[in-house]
């Protein structure tokens, strides 16, 4: 489905990947349903689009709160007429600890943001998108959901059930005109520890110093290009980055190198 003329949602607007999506889809013509938790962030994110802003709509929701998206669709339509994709990109990393040592809080608080808030976008933008002559759904995983990371685990626990839930959803919509892309990102130059509330901004850099002669890391521009690209094209799977699409490989052919390999890089930064 060609993003131009469209009305496009996209989760997390306010920064990182998604950010990068929101002013891509702006390019090509879309318009955009910005949706963030953060007020701010969204004011940045129209400051960018610069004319482009008047193609936009700005929503402050929770994913995780399920009466937050319920009301979300109407918003939309009555901002824009119709909706005919969402693109589902919102989303946090954990602390970078042990499962041992992760709270019930920080487990929950993980899972419910990326899975569950996933989910919710889905179920209720549905309905809307199956009336719609085309529409699409994308959802983003992670390298991490088919490669353990260590310190990461709950994270990547999280993003392999968006995997599964979006091949299942895809073969269930066959037949339809709702087309699912599910998309695996590696290492993205953004700030998610930050954003995501575990790091301050000097230890994100000092950890991304730290990391930085190990991992490779494709720029957020590059990356929100990508991802319009793979959702206008309905690719069953996609990935961003050489790391992500390596790792597919090797995970699938020697699952325990690939696991030793990550295991290694992620030593120094797991205390």
């Amino acid at each position: 489905m060609k993003t131009n003329g469209k009305v496009i949602v996209v989760t997390g607007a306010g920064n990182g990947m998604a950010r990068e999506v929101t002013l891509e889809l702006l390019r090509r013509g879309a318009r955009v349903a910005a949706v963030d938790i953060n007020q701010a962030a969204l004011d940045e994110t129209m400051n960018l689009a610069g004319a482009a802003s008047a193609r936009v709509s700005t929503h402050i929701v929770d994913v995780a709160d399920l009466a937050q998206v319920a009301a979300l669709p109407a918003a939309v339509i009555a901002a824009h007429g119709q909706v005919d994709g969402v693109m589902n990109i919102a989303g946090i990393i954990h602390k970078f600890l042990k499962v041992q040592d992760l709270s019930y809080d920080d487990i929950h608080r993980v899972f419910n943001i990326n899975f569950f808030g996933t989910v919710h976008m889905v179920k209720e933008f549905l309905p809307h998108l199956l009336a719609r002559p085309e529409a699409q759904i994308l959802n983003v995983s992670s390298m991490g959901g088919y490669v353990p990371v260590p310190g990461q685990t709950m994270y990547g626990a999280s993003k392999a059930a968006i995997k599964l839930f979006s091949e299942g959803l895809r073969s269930e919509l066959l037949g339809t005109h709702v087309g699912v892309c599910v998309l695996f990102p590696g290492a993205i130059a953004t700030n998610m520890p930050v954003n995501s509330g575990i790091m301050t901004s000097q230890e994100a850099e000092a950890m991304a110093k730290q990391g930085a002669a190990k991992f490779k890391t494709t720029p957020a521009p590059l990356a929100g290009t990508m991802i319009v690209e793979a959702f206008e094209s309905n690719r069953f799977h996609s990935f961003v980055g050489s790391d992500a699409k390596m790792m597919d490989i090797l995970s699938r052919i020697m699952p325990e190198r690939a696991a030793l390999t990550i295991q290694q890089q992620m030593a120094s930064l797991l205390k």
